[in-house]
């Protein structure tokens, strides 16, 4: 008969396996199970609208699948304003799931459709005068205006415009300040230059001009901006040119706004002459106009890298030149970006990747000129198929979550080692200037005075003759006069003084 020996030598056993590997802590069968199965990698889906190149490259190159839009499936969508307005339309019984981001914000048109964006800093700026920020310090009223149409020191940041035909009267009153002024009409809903006119002469209106007297514009969607032209564009070799910078926004609240350091600029096939209004081919810098142009040559497409041209501002106008010109870009776009803010559908699926339009003037000034929320993907060189291709594999490190995967509860903030070419937008603060003195009549006036005043009392005060005073009549005399009164020396008396004399001494 056994003694229960089998349960104890079961837990010697034990006891003797765990002290022969410490270490070692045996999970449960159910775990140990569940660790033996290799876990499947989920595979990221993506879909796309239209053949993007340098998006559809990056994509493959994380081994991402494809799969169509239409059921659903995909976790991460390269889509068109279209596209994403439907998706997030009211009529839509589609909803988004935590793991599936696209890559546009709702109303993404507050940004790019050109009059929404004007409405949007205006009210920017008012609402900064009314809080009594520094930012929205102005110039005195005896300074001329600038080309932005302001007096505000830090936010001109884009030309004087005007939305037709609402504002049409506004603009003919202004118009007729300075007759021979030039201005480019844009229409609100186009993009790629298509519709875009310069004028000198209000008879080239007459269309907005007979909507505003019909009040027409209440129900017209075709509405245009009119902008003061800059007719004093930085040249290089006799040519304009803007600058085309990417901007990555992660999320509007708070603002997480990113400025890609690559870029280039877009040149004019043929030399700027501003008497010329008419020839299209000097004054709008837009690719799909230019590539029309004879003049157009295919193997650089009329783009500089931006680093071309910091190299080239340096060398001739000084070191140092293109930072603060630099400093002078990312403090507009942050302006733009700060007056959307409020209103933006901050939709956690969401990112984006804007395309800013900036020309510079002659005096280094930087213009916000136009804001693409579909920036051109198609490279038509092989430099710009690399930048592109390069801009959009940074912009994947950033709003990919670390685990690989999409996710609506990451915060987007991403690891600062991530942002490779991209710089942090940061806020714009400015210090209150402190005020400027009152005007003076003559900048000389007081010291002159002083002056003669000084040069008055030598000349007038004689010599005095020594006077003595008793010590117990020790008293204070004052000159009459304009003059100020003098103490007189004392002197202590003596035994062979002379009798005590008060001279009391009268200038006239």
């Amino acid at each position: 008969m056994k003694r229960h020996g089998s349960p104890l030598k079961n837990l010697r056993s034990k006891c003797d396996d765990q002290i022969g590997e410490p270490h070692l802590v045996r999970p449960s069968p159910r775990v140990s199970r569940r660790l033996a199965e290799p876990q499947p990698k989920k595979c990221v889906l993506y879909s796309t609208d239209g053949e993007k190149s340098a998006v559809i490259c990056n994509f493959e190159k994380r081994g991402w699948q494809q799969v169509p839009s239409v059921n659903g499936e995909w976790n991460f969508y390269w889509a068109c304003t279209q596209t994403c307005r439907y998706i997030f339309g009211i009529d839509q019984p589609y909803r988004m799931r935590s793991d599936q981001i696209i890559n546009h914000f709702p109303n993404s048109m507050e940004l790019s459709r050109k009059d929404l964006l004007i409405k949007n800093i205006k009210r920017y700026r008012k609402d900064l005068e009314r809080k009594g920020d520094p930012l929205a310090q102005t110039f005195s009223h005896t300074m001329k205006l600038g080309i932005g149409g302001t007096r505000y020191m830090h936010l001109d940041i884009v030309p004087m415009t005007f939305i037709l035909p609402t504002d049409y009267n506004l603009f003919v009153e202004e118009f007729h300040k300075n007759p021979a002024s030039t201005w480019i009409v844009k229409p609100c809903s186009k993009s790629q230059g298509n519709g875009i006119f310069l004028i000198n002469k209000l008879s080239k209106l007459k269309k907005f001009a007979y909507e505003a007297r019909t009040f027409y514009p209440l129900l017209s969607r075709n509405t245009s901006v009119i902008s003061k032209y800059i007719d004093n564009p930085l040249l290089i070799g006799g040519k304009k040119f803007d600058l085309r910078l990417f901007v990555l926004v992660t999320t509007f609240n708070p603002l997480k706004a990113y400025l890609y350091n690559e870029g280039f600029c877009r040149f004019c096939t043929e030399k700027y002459d501003h008497t010329d209004i008419n020839n299209v081919f000097m004054h709008l810098t837009n690719v799909s106009i230019q590539k029309t142009n004879q003049e157009y040559n295919s193997i650089h497409g009329g783009k500089w890298p931006v680093q071309n041209l910091w190299l080239y501002l340096d060398s001739l106008r000084g070191g140092g030149v293109s930072q603060i010109l630099w400093q002078r870009i990312s403090e507009t776009i942050r302006h733009s970006l700060d007056a959307v803010a409020p209103v933006m559908s901050n939709d956690r699926h969401c990112f984006e990747v804007y395309g800013y339009d900036i020309i510079i003037d002659k005096n280094l000034k930087p213009w916000l000129i136009e804001i693409n929320t579909s920036p051109s993907m198609h490279a038509t060189t092989p430099n710009d198929r690399m930048l592109k291709s390069r801009l959009i594999d940074n912009v994947l490190d950033v709003i990919v979550p670390p685990g690989g995967i999409p996710d609506d509860h990451w915060d987007k903030s991403p690891d600062p080692s991530l942002l490779t070419n991209f710089t942090v937008l940061k806020p714009v603060v400015r210090k209150k200037d402190a005020p400027a003195p009152p005007p003076t009549v003559s900048p000389h006036g007081n010291s002159l005075k002083k002056r003669r005043i000084h040069s008055a009392k030598k000349k007038r005060t004689p010599v005095a003759p020594p006077v003595v005073q008793a010590a117990a009549e020790q008293t204070d005399d004052e000159e009459e006069g304009p003059i100020k009164s003098s103490k007189l020396p004392m002197q202590r008396a003596t035994a062979q003084a002379p009798p005590i004399v008060k001279t009391r001494i009268i200038h006239r």
